[in-house]
């Protein structure tokens, strides 16, 4: 059982200007509820009891929204002097994560209308001999504010592909992903995105995904968030 998780919440949020020039964009409101909230109840809903949250950008105002938060141990990691990017931040707050398998997740995307809960049917496709790291997958006719090309193809045993050179691809990483500590070893301190991670994990296959149900939102851009407000209201959610 999965039960502890990071929410990737340090980013500058310059892509959600200008919204973000005064507060943190985990704090932006999507129907009247704050991005990192949605993030927050997916965990507690699954059953995850200790959150590690990183901060940089406004970090005082995000800290002070955290500690106003029930039913979760709340950690913070703090990046104040310098932001490690995806993969920098994950190394950097290990020793709050342990030796056993976390989730992570990014604080602007998540899921509606999911019965089972996403994180529930990413729990149960994993497996820690076969697996280094498991994405959970969008398809993209079931996206909101995910506008790309796509990111993953599936292959035989969810083993991913990724789009490479083709023009399109069905499947969009939709933000949250399983990953064994493992992966770290041999990594150097410092920033480094965890596309570093997913690309040494693809090269042994062991990378792996999941499409999960429910329809998934992106919420990166104003225009993504009046997106995701009109789904939510024609959903009645």
């Amino acid at each position: 059982m999965i039960e502890k998780a990071m929410i990737l919440a340090a980013g500058l949020g310059t892509r959600m200007r200008p919204l973000t020039d005064n507060i943190p964009k985990p704090l932006v409101q999507v129907h009247q509820k704050a991005l990192i909230e949605y993030k927050l109840e997916a965990a507690r809903k699954s059953g995850i009891k200790s959150v590690v949250v990183n901060v940089h950008y406004m970090a005082d105002q995000l800290e002070e929204y955290l500690n106003n938060i029930d039913g979760l141990e709340i950690i913070i990691s703090d990046e104040r002097e310098m932001l490690l990017d995806s993969g920098g931040g994950i190394f950097n707050a290990l020793s709050h994560l342990g030796n056993e398998a976390f989730l992570v997740m990014n604080s602007d995307t998540f899921w509606i209308n999911d019965n089972p809960a996403s994180l529930l049917q990413l729990f149960e496709k994993w497996d820690s001999e076969a697996m280094d790291i498991l994405l959970a997958l969008a398809h993209k006719n079931r996206a909101i504010g995910f506008h790309g090309p796509g990111d993953f193809f599936l292959k035989k045993n969810n083993c991913l592909a990724c789009r490479a050179k083709s023009n399109a691809a069905p499947y969009a990483f939709a933000g949250d992903y399983i990953v064994h500590p493992r992966v770290f070893h041999d990594i150097p301190e410092g920033p480094f995105s965890s596309l570093m991670l997913f690309d040494r994990a693809m090269s042994k296959d062991k990378l792996h995904g999941v499409s999960l149900e429910g329809t998934w939102l992106d919420v990166g851009t104003p225009d993504s968030l009046i997106e995701a407000e009109r789904a939510i209201t024609q959903q009645n959610i």
